[in-house]
């Protein structure tokens, strides 16, 4: 069974909305900045056609039924800042992968902490979810800081688990568990 479709998902600051054509601009001032392509496993973008071809990529895993590419739209100036994967949906084990970018000009602003807070929420409340993981490069000292802000446990480290742009690295792996939800009020 596919996952159930994420129409939005609102946080204070935020909108998160499935990808779509109309993002490539926006997203492009994203993932065409080295910096920010940094940590992820696809080149920095440097033409339009590397959008479109991303976009295609994410469309078809969407279409697969296993995968959720949203945006983050900022609900200040509507500009994308920024996206979230929920991807490798596994229904019997109802366990997600996330993955997440966000413009540079947005850092340390706790822009991707709400929405990561934000679509963990819905992810166990509305598709159900009961495992949430997270693989990050351990030099990724921000990513690593946001998981474990957001409620992630540091569950260990896999050594030369990927190799990316030509660097074979380890990997920090990060769960979340339903039951390891922390009721406090809204998320900033």
């Amino acid at each position: 069974m596919p996952l159930a479709p994420i129409e939005s998902i609102e946080t204070p600051r935020l909108t998160l909305l499935p990808v779509g054509p109309q993002h490539l601009d926006d997203l492009f001032a994203v993932n065409g900045d080295e910096q920010v392509t940094r940590f992820v496993p696809y080149p920095t973008w440097t033409t339009p056609q590397d959008g479109q071809d991303w976009l295609t990529r994410m469309s078809a895993l969407a279409q697969a039924g296993n995968t959720h590419q949203l945006v983050l739209r900022h609900n200040g100036d509507g500009k994308v800042v920024g996206t979230l994967l929920l991807f490798k949906f596994d229904e019997a084990s109802r366990r997600i992968e996330l993955g997440y970018v966000l413009g540079r000009a947005y850092w340390g602003q706790g822009l991707m902490r709400e929405a990561v807070a934000a679509a963990c929420d819905h992810a166990f409340e509305a598709l159900g979810v009961r495992r949430i993981e997270a693989e990050v490069n351990p030099t990724n000292t921000a990513s690593c800081r946001l998981l474990a802000d957001v409620g992630f446990v540091h569950e260990g480290r896999m050594r030369q688990r990927w190799t990316a742009k030509g660097v074979t690295y380890d990997t920090n792996l990060y769960g979340l568990l339903a039951t390891d939800r922390p009721t406090a009020g809204p998320r900033a």
